[in-house]
């Protein structure tokens, strides 16, 4: 099985690291949209919600982006040559009315298109746009059955049956677009894990990604949270990488992050890979500074994005984002910041002695 996730990405783009050697501004990789901010759960760990874990700070959940601007950015990240589009909250971006005709615009102007979701919309005309035209769809859940799933994002229990059918129904489609999940492990489930698994590959998902619920923005006290629960933890995914297969596989993604709070960097090269547009129709910094004042770069309510994008002001705001003091908290982009820094690092004198 190829892999789908890597902090090596970044490297199949030179030309954008070299820009960031040059502080220019090229187009971004990928951009994440967050089309609106209303979601139908209510998750214990989701970070937009939390208030103890401070994103989200600014965010209002009635904010969507209007249709026609929608399809103003569209038209400018067809312009623009980005490479793909992710669609995540905020709020859960499925229930957005015009995201299949935003997909079919997108697909049409060859931008790739993936998906976070808690899928509980995964179906209908929505999940048609995605198995034709999406890579992936990525779904988070934690639950194993209708009261676990129940309590951790206060719904009915009848929800988590619900959410199986669809993840059935998506893959029953032949579609290439890949499903995969994210298993948020947590106190209450982290002596399910493999049983979610198991349930999981009988789905039939191509993989599940294993993480660890961020549960505060220190990193000392996110792992006194996880130490605990560690040994069973280990035990459980002992037990769920032994169901892998060939088409069924176990990314183990869950450590120790108190790495992930501290930054040895005083720019973040992310910015011009993977930056936000809200559902308030601001541009931001990265998925874990959106809708924060810290994480703003700029409003395209009144211009288009390309304009914005390539203006001296973005330019100057994105190299003036300093990650030592303005990203106090998680970040899910470290490893792959590390490695650019890295590679920024290099002297050019030497970097042909191989």
């Amino acid at each position: 099985m190829t892999k789908l996730y890597s902090s090596l990405k970044p490297f199949r783009f030179p030309g954008h690291l070299e820009a960031i050697r040059e502080r220019r501004l090229l187009a971004p990789v990928n951009i994440r949209i967050k089309p609106m901010n209303h979601c139908n759960h209510d998750c214990w760990y989701c970070a937009y919600r939390v208030s103890n874990l401070q994103l989200g700070e600014d965010m209002d959940v009635k904010d969507q982006i209007p249709r026609d601007k929608m399809f103003e950015i569209v038209d400018d990240i067809v312009d623009m040559g980005v490479k793909a589009v992710t669609f995540s909250g905020g709020g859960e971006p499925l229930l957005y009315k015009p995201l299949p005709e935003v997909i079919e615009a997108l697909a049409k102007g060859g931008v790739k298109i993936g998906s976070l979701t808690n899928g509980s919309n995964l179906k209908g005309k929505v999940a048609d746009a995605f198995a034709k035209h999406a890579t992936w769809v990525r779904v988070s859940m934690e639950g194993w059955d209708g009261p676990s799933y129940a309590k951790a994002r206060r719904i009915g229990e009848d929800a988590f049956d619900k959410l199986i059918i669809n993840m059935r129904d998506f893959i029953a489609r032949q579609s290439k677009c890949v499903l995969g999940v994210s298993l948020i492990i947590g106190e209450d489930n982290h002596t399910h894990v493999s049983d979610i698994c198991a349930l999981l590959k009988d789905v039939g998902v191509n993989h599940v990604k294993l993480v660890g619920a961020i549960t505060s923005n220190d990193g000392a006290e996110f792992n006194d949270y996880h130490r605990k629960l560690k040994p069973r933890i280990d035990e459980e995914i002992e037990l769920a990488k032994a169901l892998a297969t060939e088409g069924f596989a176990i990314l183990d993604h869950y450590h120790e992050m108190e790495e992930r709070f501290d930054r040895p960097y005083t720019i973040c090269p992310n910015i011009q890979f993977n930056p936000v547009i809200g559902g308030d129709c601001v541009v931001y910094t990265c998925h874990d500074k959106a809708f924060t004042k810290d994480g703003t770069l700029g409003s395209i309510k009144d211009r288009s994005f390309k304009d914005f994008w390539f203006s001296e002001e973005n330019r100057e705001r994105v190299y003036a984002i300093n990650p030592q003091i303005h990203c106090p908290h998680h970040c899910a982009d470290h490893a792959k910041i590390l490695g650019m820094m890295d590679y920024l690092a290099i002297d050019p004198e030497h970097g042909q002695f191989v």
